[in-house]
């Protein structure tokens, strides 16, 4: 073994440590890739110590535009999908979205008996897949040059569908490839947000159902999939972002004018926790919102919380708008209380609106997959959505709150 084989080896033992011990692997069919597959492999050029870590995306493609196109995942990313998609040794497994990285461990899992495909847009992706895995000793996956809106037919139907890059919509495709008790795995974009979903088929019915949903961030799909949301600024450094077939719509002079007016603050008692979860419950279960961004200019110039820097959910009532908040407060479980800030003249009816909404949350939804999040294809016998629902290309997705 070579000093670097060697390093890499312990570096691959501590990132499956921590990987372990933060939740992120939770199988030991998982546990045992993460523990061989030579992730430096498939960046060379990358110093090792970057590709064993565990919140680290590597070998990024930039656009002229200056956005990613394609990156190799953090690793914590890939253990949460690979633990959702359970997948198990003999499967046939389809990724879309390539990187190499994702397919080995995939390749690893389903052993011999098994049979892997990734399929990428990007012909340099594709070509810098091939060659990591001919590098790490995986050249029986297979990987295909192809726009994956319309699936790879050629190796279906496939026991599991992981999704690695960000889809505003689940294709006809995917299901049409897909056994009857087969599961897909989406970062799926809705309302201005996207959500890590493992969906499985109902029983009797074309409807997929999710058994569990996680935060994950990734690149937007491209080719016939692809998909904008705009972005509407309000200022320089503030927007409010909404999905594509959104019907806000913003009064942005009276918006900006209420950014001059003092804030007014109020707390909720409910520990600042699970913020995402909270954050699903305000865009799913109410007037429909945007989400609220702001450079780090806007943080700094205490123009807006720095809670707003990653984007948060906004209620807005024409010249008035209010977004949550957190403080220290050490009588609650997590440390933090979450709050609310609004500005405009109404600053207080909507800042109270929305407090109630946190509060309602806390009290009846205070865990992880509270929600109950359904996809319904458009066929002839699909069913009615209930509840919240966006109506996207290909189907309807609903989340309902029990």
């Amino acid at each position: 073994m070579t000093v670097q084989a060697d390093g890499a080896a312990a570096l691959r033992e501590a990132m499956v440590a921590t990987l372990r011990e933060e939740g992120h692997i939770t199988s030991e069919g998982v546990a045992a890739a993460m523990s061989v597959v030579p992730r430096h492999d498939f960046a060379p050029d990358e110093p090792l110590e970057k590709v064993y870590q565990t919140d680290t995306t590597l070998v990024p493609k930039i656009d002229a535009n200056g956005r990613q196109t394609s990156v190799v995942s953090a690793s914590h990313i890939q253990a949460i999908q690979l633990e959702q998609a359970d997948v198990r040794p003999g499967m046939n497994v389809l990724e879309v979205g390539s990187g190499g990285y994702n397919a080995a461990l995939i390749a690893e899992i389903v052993g011999t008996s098994g049979s892997v495909t990734t399929v990428d847009i990007d012909s340099d992706v594709v070509d810098r897949a091939r060659a990591g895995l001919s590098r790490a000793g995986y050249e029986q996956v297979n990987v295909v040059l192809a726009d994956a809106e319309h699936g790879v037919p050629q190796n279906a139907p496939y026991d599991r569908i992981i999704v690695t890059v960000g889809a505003w919509d689940i294709p006809p495709a995917w299901l049409d490839q897909l056994t009857p008790t087969g599961r897909i795995v989406v970062p799926l974009r809705f309302s201005a947000i996207t959500r890590l979903i493992s969906f499985d088929r109902a029983e009797g019915s074309p409807t997929l159902k999710a058994s569990n949903y996680r935060l994950g961030s990734f690149v937007p799909m491209q080719g016939d999939g692809a998909a904008d949301e705009s972005l509407i600024a309000v200022t320089p450094d503030l927007g409010l972002r909404i999905d594509q077939n959104s019907s806000l719509t913003f009064d942005v002079p009276a918006l900006r004018k209420a950014l001059n007016t003092s804030p007014v603050e109020s707390w909720s008692g409910t520990p600042f926790d699970m913020p995402d979860e909270l954050e699903l419950y305000l865009l799913t279960n109410g007037p429909e919102m945007p989400m609220l961004h702001a450079a780090q200019a806007a943080v700094d110039q205490d123009v807006v919380n720095r809670t707003v820097r990653n984007g948060t959910p906004a209620l807005v009532r024409e010249g008035s708008f209010a977004y949550r908040v957190k403080r220290e407060n050490p009588e609650t479980v997590s440390g933090y209380e979450t709050g609310v800030v609004a500005h405009g003249p109404d600053a207080k009816q909507v800042g109270n609106e929305l407090l109630t909404m946190i509060q309602t949350w806390a009290g009846s939804y205070y865990q992880r997959n509270a929600a109950s999040i359904t996809y319904h294809p458009k066929t002839a016998d699909a069913a009615s959505p209930v509840g919240w629902h966006t109506t996207k290309r290909h189907g309807v997705l609903s989340v309902v709150w029990p």
